[in-house]
């Protein structure tokens, strides 16, 4: 027995938010060097001591924008994985759910890098909000996820 998976016109959509994607990783690139060029931390070095990002505000910048352009790329992989499965049965979805977890990662880096680790929260100023509505991007990337396993089990179920 064979599948066969025939794409929705609007497949392409999904096609564009990956693209658009790859352009935030572009952004997040450009970042970090600003901020690695003005803390004057040399190749191959990943991170300002911890010392020196202490007295430096430019080295705490740099190590800020250096962590948020790491985690955009741990991200990066699960979420091109879902938007590619998720975007078979519901592609519009899909490329629009991906392209706001694009848009808040873009956010995400700029509070951080220019706040430090509280800048990540940057949707309320309350704190016993704060820990909720700072990370929309895990929101979007979980809504991605249940999409992809639900396109995965309806593939799986059609073997049963």
């Amino acid at each position: 027995m064979s599948l066969t998976i025939e794409l929705p016109a609007q497949y392409g959509y999904v096609f564009g938010t990956v693209t658009a994607i790859f352009f935030v990783n572009t952004y997040h690139s450009l970042l970090t060097g600003s901020y690695r060029k003005a803390a004057k931390v040399p190749y191959p070095i990943c991170y300002a001591s911890a010392e020196q990002a202490a007295k430096d505000p430019a080295a705490f910048q740099f190590n800020c924008a250096q962590r948020a352009h790491a985690n955009f790329v741990e991200n990066l992989t699960p979420i091109i994985a879902t938007l590619f499965i998720a975007g078979v049965k519901f592609p519009v979805l899909s490329a629009s759910l991906g392209a706001a977890w694009a848009a808040s990662r873009v956010l995400y880096a700029r509070g951080y890098t220019r706040n430090g680790p509280k800048g990540r929260f940057i949707f309320c100023e309350d704190s016993a909000l704060t820990s909720r509505s700072g990370a929309t991007h895990n929101l979007f990337a979980l809504a991605l996820s249940i999409l992809s396993g639900y396109t995965s089990y309806s593939f799986i179920k059609q073997l049963w």
